[in-house]
């Protein structure tokens, strides 16, 4: 048994440092983007969620590979801090995976990859420059709002007012939760106020109640979620950050639900986006999303 707990230990590394289980995230804000651009769910998506999928799994890495020596200090149980994998394979595989992503929306055309290359540039500035960063967290919501722009270009050959809007939505609530995650590692959040942009996206929505049954329902379930994840972090029981954050992280489906319904995605598109938040979350207890 423990010859075989050892063979597999390289490969959950591998898994973790990526935060593979968030990875229903990144496909959710495809098809929100690709539905929000007019674009059919056609066998494009296929090669968009896979791409899409390789930067935010390249961004980890990255991410990892920069923060090693102080998660050395916070975070001793990490991968690379662990000796489970060592810093110059992280590095060369975040690296490769940007490249690859680039790659792989090379059948879109040169615009598109074009987009790509600022997504994987501005994925390499959060992971270098967000320890003591006060603008971090909007970075890191730039680098969803380009998911939604990468697809958008892709499908449609434009970025849409609409799709604007929504990636300003998708930005501030996943600036929200970077901000408490910034803190994950001593279990609290300071000032609570930031958490205010989780209501961006809850705002936007609003007036698109009337559209049908899909808005309120999609809002629903995104302003419950928030609300629980609020509430841990205002009475801080123990690991309430980590759990909060694992909350917010996988209510990105939920935005992206609220997307879909406003743009008359339908029922059965609404419900699948929403559907990826428990899936996220079963698979944020098998490997760590944050």
């Amino acid at each position: 048994m423990t010859a075989i707990l050892k063979s597999r230990a390289p490969a959950f590394a591998l898994l973790r440092l990526g935060r593979v289980s968030n990875i229903p995230t990144v496909w959710t804000n495809v098809i929100a983007a690709a539905t929000l651009a007019g674009g059919s769910l056609d066998s494009r998506i296929a090669t968009l969620l896979a791409a899409m999928s390789a930067f935010y799994v390249a961004g980890m890495y990255l991410n990892d590979f920069f923060d090693r020596r102080i998660d050395t200090l916070e975070r001793a149980d990490r991968p690379i801090p662990t000796g489970e994998i060592g810093a110059v394979a992280v590095a060369a595989i975040g690296f490769g995976l940007l490249a690859a992503g680039i790659v792989l929306l090379a059948p879109f055309g040169l615009l598109t990859m074009g987009w790509g290359a600022a997504l994987a540039a501005v994925i390499v500035l959060y992971d270098l420059w967000h320890k003591r960063n006060p603008f971090s967290p909007l970075i890191m919501g730039m680098c969803r709002a380009l998911v939604y722009a990468v697809t958008a270009v892709a499908m449609f050959n434009e970025a849409s007012g609409a799709i604007l809007v929504a990636a300003i939505a998708l930005t501030c609530h996943v600036a929200g939760l970077t901000y408490a995650a910034k803190q994950e590692h001593i279990n609290r959040v300071g000032s609570l106020w930031p958490l205010l942009m989780l209501a961006v996206p809850i705002a936007v929505c609003l007036p698109a109640l009337a559209v049908g049954i899909e808005v309120p329902l999609a809002l629903l379930l995104l302003v419950c979620v928030d609300v629980l994840a609020l509430r841990l972090l205002v009475k801080r029981p123990a690991k309430a950050v980590p759990t909060a954050v694992g909350m917010l992280i996988a209510a990105i489906c939920l935005v992206d639900a609220t997307v879909v319904a406003r743009a008359g995605g339908g029922l059965a598109l609404t419900a699948a986006c929403a559907l990826a938040y428990p899936l996220t979350r079963m698979l944020q207890r098998v490997v760590p999303g944050t």
